[in-house]
């Protein structure tokens, strides 16, 4: 039943429609990429290089999107380029919540020595440009997917934190927290059975923003040589090759800046709804 109801509620708004719409589209394009791309991301021909949109090159193949500097297929790089994004976006994402709730939990909790800890090391955090730390890191570490993920997820899980704490410091004074602990329940108990689900739909809401944001912040660490390797496509790695030749040949550029901002654009606007949803104040 709640199901139904959320799915009723989900297609009546045309918000959340549009962002489930694309990024499902953004997923299925990840997941059957292989299937999907019409010429492998990598095949290169000179002869065929630089070539616009709805183009048919010397070897007679039509190339939606045209081709890049190397002549390879852009619609096919930006097919796979979407396994990269979803990728590190997910993953660095549900890295950062697992962390983030998990400090949220002890500081709310325990307070004192462990709250002021948690919370000092949250403000050195804040104080850093998550960006400039992600690249002195990857400069240091070397640029690798593995590497991306980390990097991302440790500079993100501040938000997750002190969301969670300041929930957290709520719920453990209800009646129904103070009624477990009379009757000997454990600590681990409480914080999993009466506190975790009380304060978990903000990390939802949360993690739909952290993906969007974390989908941008990879795509800047490969504009600026960071990312993942230039054998992998990427959206980000796509910008930066393109720069070069945005006065001859924009469409290098556009389109994957068109395809971050459509994605980030989907997850914002979903992420949007959801709060609305799940946050009985702003329904009216």
């Amino acid at each position: 039943m709640a199901r139904r109801e959320f799915l009723g509620a989900m297609l009546t708004s045309r918000k959340a429609t549009f962002g489930v719409v694309v990024v499902a589209l953004i997923v299925l394009a990840a997941a059957l990429s292989p299937q999907l791309a019409p010429y492998d991301p990598g095949a290169q021909s000179l002869a065929g290089r630089l070539l616009p949109p709805l183009s048919t090159g010397t070897d007679g193949l039509l190339h939606l999107l045209g081709t890049d500097q190397l002549g390879r297929d852009i619609l096919s790089r930006l097919i796979y380029g979407a396994r990269i994004s979803l990728m590190v976006g997910v993953s660095a994402s549900l890295l950062a919540g697992t962390l983030g709730v998990l400090l949220g939990l002890l500081a709310g909790y325990f307070g004192d020595a462990v709250d002021d800890a948690i919370m000092r090391l949250c403000d050195v955090q804040l104080a850093l440009p998550y960006i400039l730390v992600a690249m002195a890191i990857l400069a240091i570490a070397g640029s690798s997917l593995l590497n991306i993920i980390l990097v991302l997820s440790m500079t993100q899980w501040v938000t997750y934190a002190r969301v969670v704490r300041s929930g957290v410091l709520t719920v453990k004074e209800q009646d129904y927290v103070l009624a477990g602990r009379t009757l000997g329940l454990g600590n681990s108990r409480i914080i999993s059975r009466y506190i975790l689900p009380n304060v978990f739909s903000p990390v939802i809401v949360i993690a739909t923003c952290s993906v969007a944001q974390t989908i941008v912040a990879e795509a800047a660490l490969s504009f600026l040589g960071l990312g993942v390797p230039p054998s992998i496509p990427s959206w980000g790695g796509m910008l930066a090759d393109g720069r070069t030749y945005l006065v001859v040949a924009w469409w290098l550029v556009t389109i994957p800046g068109l395809a971050i901002s459509l994605t980030v654009i989907g997850v914002n606007l979903f992420g949007d709804w959801l709060r609305d949803y799940l946050d009985p104040k702003l329904q009216v």
